[in-house]
């Protein structure tokens, strides 16, 4: 299950990449600045997902749903994965 932690960890590195200070990102969202301060800094025990999606959508980021799985990647799958990856990169 994503973790409000590893979304507070994707939301300041995607701000810090846009050279956005937690004041500007906060104004663009229409979120308060303790708010963005609180949940990228792991305070934040719950956020509302109006908040959350008006923060995400400043930054061009999305939630994703998918199916939950509970097994790992098998060698194969890896292996697999890695195959398509090299198929991509035409310097090879």
């Amino acid at each position: 299950m994503l973790q409000l932690l590893s979304i507070g960890e994707a939301i300041t590195k995607k701000r810090k990449a846009l050279g956005w200070s937690q004041t500007v990102l906060a104004k663009k969202a229409r979120v308060a600045r303790s708010t963005l301060d609180a949940l990228e800094n792991a305070r934040l025990g719950e956020l509302g997902y109006s908040k959350v999606t008006n923060i995400l959508t400043a930054l061009g980021l999305e939630l994703k749903l998918q199916d939950a799985t509970a097994r790992r990647p098998t060698f194969e799958d890896l292996i697999n994965e890695d195959q398509d990856d090299q198929g991509l990169d035409r310097r090879r």
